[in-house]
């Protein structure tokens, strides 16, 4: 029997987000700097001839079917690139909130395409990877390699790595699964940011003030869903050592961020304290955890 394969998962995290405009096929252009978090799934892939997928940890039950699970559908992806394709039994161990806007499931399914990738000895960089993840999600391309980016368009455009310092963070979410499609629902283009990301400064105190300059389009849209987010939102404003408080993705997890993880755990054990329905995670961004 050949070796189990592990990798992580780690949550994404929209530092800025930008609704540029909808599509005729009625996706909305996105822009968007984004992070990953030391915080993630991990994901084991035990070789076999019979594909297979088991989901445990504190958000299994959340995750849905396993048959809908975006894992199996990027190993169907995949499958349908590559001819006679070896893959397996995948454990999925779910540690990320679902519907939070943390990417959980996606990063999960771009996981699944680099232990493929591993299994069947082809480089992150073959054609037939990138194919299967944009065909498996939006968000699956910019997790394939977690790293500091700008993804464009639906997820498809993606910039060269970034250089982001790494910022000490406590992510927040109410206990309130919110669906992108709701979010979407709700946006007017009257909310849209104009200013477009420009390059990271390279140290921690210079990164959070050049952040202060944009937001995330989806803010508003997302409380007239689930009015917890603003009360996430001002809470976490008032932690002491709070340097910039923003939701990520389309809710209805936010974050803060701190100039020191000192500071960040402080703030956790605050929050886990006074709130306790809602999910608090002391986190680190920047481009995310490697593989094992």
């Amino acid at each position: 029997m050949s070796a189990s394969l592990v990798e992580w998962a780690p949550a994404k995290i929209n530092l800025t987000l930008r609704v540029l405009g909808r599509r005729a096929d009625g996706y909305h252009e996105l822009e968007s700097l984004v992070a990953f978090a030391e915080l993630a799934d991990t994901l084991v892939l035990q070789p076999s001839d019979n594909a297979a997928l088991d989901v445990s940890g504190p958000f299994a039950a959340a995750s849905g079917p396993v048959a809908e699970n975006l894992v199996l559908k990027a190993l169907g992806a995949l499958r349908e690139r590559v001819a006679g394709l070896k893959a397996g039994h995948f454990v999925l161990e779910k540690n990320v909130p679902v519907a939070a806007g943390l990417g959980g499931g996606s990063a999960d399914a771009a996981a699944a395409l680099r232990l493929l990738a591993r299994l069947n000895g082809l480089p992150l960089d073959d054609p037939r990877l990138a194919s299967a993840a944009r065909a498996t999600g939006a968000d699956v391309p910019v997790c394939l390699a977690p790293s500091v980016r700008i993804m464009r368009g639906v997820g498809d455009e993606l910039s060269a790595p970034l250089d982001l310092p790494s910022l000490p963070a406590l992510l927040v979410n109410p206990g309130v699964a919110l669906a992108t499609h709701d979010v979407f629902a709700k946006f007017t283009a009257a909310q849209a940011g104009e200013r477009p990301p420009a390059d990271v400064p390279g140290t921690p105190d210079a990164a959070i003030t050049f952040l202060h300059a944009y937001g995330n389009d989806l803010t508003q849209a997302a409380i007239a869903c689930v009015p917890a987010v603003a009360e996430v939102i001002e809470r976490l404003r008032a932690l002491p050592g709070a340097r910039l408080v923003r939701m990520s993705g389309s809710g209805a997890t936010c974050f803060a961020l701190f100039a020191s993880a000192g500071d960040a755990a402080g703030a956790t054990r605050l929050l886990t304290a006074e709130r306790k329905g809602w999910w608090v995670s002391a986190t680190t961004l920047g481009p995310g955890r490697k593989h094992p």
